[in-house]
C-alpha cells in the first residue's frame, strides 16, 4: 500500500508540473484534456508494448524514451478525433516509423498528424515534448532512484503514462477541444 501511494504521488506531481509547463508555453490551458477511450488504449494495450520498446533506450536516449510516449498519446488522440471506430483497435506497431521505435516521433508527426517535419507546428510540438521529457528527467533524478531497480522501472512506467496523457491533451487542444463552463440552472457544468 505504501509503495502504491508513493508511485501515485509521484505520478500526480509529475502531471501537475508538466501541465504547468505546457500551460506556460501556451500549449494547454491549465486543464488536462482527456477521454476514457484514449486513456483505456494506453492501459489496455499500448503501455506494455511501449515499455518493451523503450526500456532498452533509457540509458542511451533517456529523453527520447520518455518523450515518445507523448507522441503515442498524440497519435491516439488524433485517431480518436478522426475515426475512433476505425482506429480503436489499431496495433501499436502501426505507430512505428520505417526504423521502428527509433523514428516513431517523426512518423507520428508526418503520417498521423499530417504535418511537415519542418513546419512551425511540428517544431512547436517537438520543443514541447523535449521540454516535458527534460522536466520529467529532472523529477526522476530528484527521486534518487537506483538505476536498473524495480523502483526505477515503476517510476519510468508512471512517467511514460503521464507523457502519454500530456501528448493526448496537447493533440486534443490542437484539434480545438476545450473545457467550457456552461450554466444549466443552478449548477455550472463543463463540456
Amino acid at each position: 500500500m505504501e509503495q502504491s501511494q508513493y508511485y501515485n504521488e509521484y505520478e500526480e506531481h509529475l502531471k501537475i508540473e508538466l501541465l504547468k509547463l505546457c500551460t506556460s508555453h501556451g500549449m494547454l490551458e491549465g486543464t488536462l484534456l482527456a477521454s476514457e477511450d484514449i486513456d483505456e488504449r494506453w492501459s489496455s494495450d499500448y503501455a506494455s508494448h511501449y515499455m518493451a520498446d523503450s526500456v532498452s533506450q533509457i540509458n542511451t536516449f533517456p529523453a527520447a524514451a520518455i518523450a515518445w510516449a507523448g507522441y503515442v498519446g498524440m497519435a491516439v488522440a488524433h485517431r480518436w478525433d478522426e475515426d475512433w471506430e476505425q482506429y480503436a483497435t489499431e496495433e501499436y506497431e502501426a505507430l512505428h516509423g520505417e526504423r521502428g521505435f527509433d523514428d516513431m516521433d517523426e512518423h507520428i508527426v508526418q503520417h498521423v498528424l499530417g504535418l511537415e517535419l519542418d513546419s512551425e507546428e511540428a517544431t512547436k510540438i517537438e520543443d514541447m515534448m523535449r521540454s516535458c521529457a527534460h522536466m520529467a528527467m529532472t523529477l526522476i533524478r530528484r527521486e534518487q532512484v537506483e538505476g536498473q531497480s524495480t523502483k526505477a522501472f515503476y517510476i519510468f512506467a508512471r512517467t511514460a503514462k503521464v507523457l502519454y496523457q500530456i501528448g493526448a491533451a496537447l493533440e486534443l487542444r490542437r484539434l480545438g477541444y476545450r473545457f467550457e463552463k456552461v450554466n444549466m440552472g443552478d449548477q455550472p457544468l463543463y463540456s
